[in-house]
This record gives structure tokens, C-alpha cells and sequence, in this order.
């Protein structure tokens, strides 16, 4: 006698579950202003903006060490985000610009921290290092004449958990779980974090405010993405692998915690969210081969955030980028295209 065919996987059900939702704010038709009204309003509870501090603590900015490089000056500081939260972050000022600087805020994601974005080993800032995937963001930026805030991301790198007993591989899982009590995501706390960089860079005197923008590979990609879509002060994106639907990514394949928010995929997919920064230009990267951020899920998100922008009338504002290979960001593709939008950028 054939045993009865059970569905004892977890993955079974959700996927029949996703199959039967329309997310409700998900874009159809209509005024577009209205409905980014809307989704970000419910976006900003989903994160737990609404638990993050309204009054914002001092920044407090210490400066822990500067120099000078072949590119330009790199200076190291830290600055207050809330109470008991610092930031660090590199302050990166390229020989060829002249402030007011154009500022890229660089967000590295799961790896060993912010020191790739400058390619200088993490205890020892003195020694350079050869970073993979083109992940040395800061140095990319610099050399094109654009200055680069690049911050350590909560959970990652130095400001990894290094006070409580950890209980995963990586430690974004205790950390957004920890973050989920007290009702907040570490999402929402990372796009905090951005967001007070961006008042540090208000407090310089030497920052364009009108040409802030965000970029990142992997958890930096997340960021960079959620970032774009609740801060208004960001002006040009490009979140590298990252971009695809929730249900090829991170709702098909094993991913870490810090990649989701409750509740989302009932109201919106990831080109919705991606379009609450329409109109401002954005150039996504993806990898042909990468096996977490399929490409034909990016394809297909593409498409749902192409048809937003054009609705809100910058078709050639939405840019698609995709490299050979896997899972990393492609410096020589994607910097032309986003150098285009900067020279049309007021």
C-alpha cells in the first residue's frame, strides 16, 4: 500500500498561502503621488519608524583618526544615532571634486564590515587589503569625484555583538529578533542610522544637500533600497543584489533575518517598494549567476518598477544593470550609467 502524498515542509504552505495574496497597496493604476502616500505610510509602521526616537539625541561627532590617501582624505568618526546606539562611519573627500561634495552613502552587507568599502584591513586600518566584487564603494566613489559616507551597518563588522552571548553564524539573526520585541526591524534601525548620517552630513557645511544618494551590495542593497524608499533627502539609489520579487528571493530561498518585515508581502512586493522613489533615478545591479537574488526575479521586478516609473513620468530615470557573474556588485557597468544621471541631477 503507496503512503498518501503529505506536505510536511513549512515552504509548502506559504508558498500556497503567497499564491492566494494580492498585496493590497501594490501598484495598479493611478495618480502615483497618492498611492506612495500610502504605501509609505504603512511602510513606515511595518519597519517601526513610529518606535524609533522622535527626538533626535545629539550627534555628538568624534573624530578618531584622519588621512590622507592617493584619492583623496579619509577621515574616521563616530557619531551618536539614540541613546546607547553609536555609529562609525568613514568620511571619504575625493581629490578631484570641490565642495559642495556630492555625497554617496556606502553600506556594506553580510562581511566583515564598513573597512571594504575603503579596502583596509578591519583591525588594522593601516594595512590595505584586496577586496572582492568590487566592494571597496568608497574608493569607487572617489575616484569619480564623489565623496562617500560609508557607515557600519548595526550587527555587522564593529558593531557586531560583542557584549551578549550570540546564538547564529551571523549576527543580524539575534539582533533582528531582539528588535521584534521591542517592536521595531533592524531594517527600520539601519535606515535610521542612514538617516542620521545624513543629518551628520547636514552639520558639515561642505555636503550638497541636494545630491545625497545611497548604495549598497546584499544587507547594504536592502538598506539602500528601504532607505530610497521612506528618506526624503535621498536623491539617486543603487542597491545591488537585492532588487528581485520577495517571493523569488527571499520568500523561495533560505536567507538571514534581517531581510524581513512582517506583514509586508501582505501589502506590497519589493518593485512597490522600490517605487516609492520614483521619480529619482535609481540604477539597479544584479548578477547573472547570482543563486539568492535570482535573475529572473529581477527581471520580472524590473518590469513591475519600469511600468512606475513610467507612470510617474521618468521612464529613463529606472536603470538595469547586470554583470556575469554571482553575487557582487560590478563597479565598470554601473558607474557610467549612474554618472549619467548625476550630470541630469538638480
Amino acid at each position: 500500500m503507496s503512503e498518501p502524498k503529505l506536505n510536511l515542509s513549512p515552504s509548502e504552505c506559504h508558498t500556497y498561502l503567497m499564491d492566494r495574496i494580492t498585496p493590497v497597496l501594490g501598484y495598479r493604476r493611478g495618480d502615483v503621488r497618492v498611492w506612495q502616500r500610502r504605501l509609505r505610510r504603512k511602510l513606515r509602521d511595518l519597519v517601526g519608524w513610529n518606535r524609533m526616537p522622535k527626538k533626535r539625541a545629539a550627534l555628538n561627532v568624534r573624530s578618531l583618526w584622519k588621512q590622507e590617501r592617493r584619492l583623496g582624505t579619509i577621515e574616521k568618526i563616530a557619531f551618536t544615532a539614540e541613546p546607547r546606539a553609536d555609529v562609525l562611519a568613514y568620511v571619504c573627500l575625493p581629490k578631484k571634486a570641490e565642495p559642495p561634495y556630492t555625497f554617496m552613502v556606502c553600506l556594506q552587507g553580510h562581511s566583515t564590515g564598513m573597512h571594504n568599502s575603503i579596502a583596509v584591513e578591519r583591525e588594522d586600518e593601516t594595512k590595505p587589503m584586496k577586496v572582492a566584487g568590487d566592494r571597496d564603494f568608497a574608493l569607487g566613489c572617489m575616484k569619480r569625484g564623489v565623496a562617500a559616507l560609508c557607515i557600519e551597518q548595526r550587527s555587522f563588522g564593529l558593531r557586531r555583538e560583542l557584549v551578549q552571548k550570540r546564538t547564529a553564524a551571523h549576527g543580524c539573526h539575534d539582533a533582528t529578533m531582539h528588535a521584534l520585541m521591542l517592536g521595531r526591524t533592524l531594517i527600520g534601525e539601519r535606515v535610521f542610522d542612514v538617516d542620521r548620517g545624513i543629518d551628520y552630513l547636514a552639520t558639515r557645511g561642505d555636503a550638497d544637500m541636494k545630491r545625497i544618494g545611497v548604495m549598497g551590495n546584499s544587507g547594504g542593497g536592502t538598506i539602500s533600497v528601504f532607505s530610497a524608499a521612506l528618506l526624503s533627502r535621498i536623491r539617486f539609489a543603487m542597491p545591488s543584489c537585492y532588487f528581485c520579487t520577495f517571493r523569488d528571493s527571499i520568500m523561495s530561498i533560505g536567507h538571514c533575518m534581517d531581510n524581513y518585515v512582517p506583514r509586508l508581502y501582505l501589502h506590497a512586493e519589493m518593485p512597490d517598494v522600490m517605487g516609492l522613489f520614483a521619480p529619482r533615478p535609481v540604477v539597479i545591479v544584479a548578477g547573472k549567476t547570482d543563486p539568492i537574488f535570482p535573475i529572473a526575479g529581477v527581471r520580472k521586478a524590473f518590469r513591475q518598477l519600469k511600468a512606475i516609473y513610467r507612470v510617474a513620468g521618468a521612464p529613463d530615470r529606472c536603470h538595469l544593470i547586470v554583470g556575469g557573474q554571482g553575487h557582487r556588485f560590478y563597479a565598470k557597468p554601473a558607474w557610467p550609467a549612474m554618472l549619467r544621471e548625476l550630470k541630469r541631477l538638480r
